[in-house]
């Protein structure tokens, strides 16, 4: 197994843990945990893109990692009471 293999099956252990976890219900999607777990996936699968290049893996992880952030961003903030 090479480098880039390697640091992909981390990403996708971290995409299928994250999403495991959410399942059994020991995560939340307001968990942070569950963030953090989803950046690495992202980040791990965008770091292999560099040695095997798709376009298409790369637009879809780029998306994710997006999503991410600004889901744990609007999560993280305080909420806004309604008047």
């Amino acid at each position: 197994m090479n480098l880039p293999d390697l640091i992909g099956l981390v990403g996708a252990g971290a995409y299928l843990g994250a999403y495991a976890l959410l399942q059994m219900g020991r995560l939340s999607v307001r968990d942070g945990r569950y963030a953090l777990l989803n950046v690495l996936g992202a980040l791990a699968l965008l770091t292999s893109l560099f040695w095997q290049w798709n376009l298409g893996a790369f637009v879809s992880q780029g998306a994710w990692l997006l999503f991410t952030v600004v889901g744990f961003l609007r999560n993280a903030a305080p909420q806004r009471r309604a008047a």
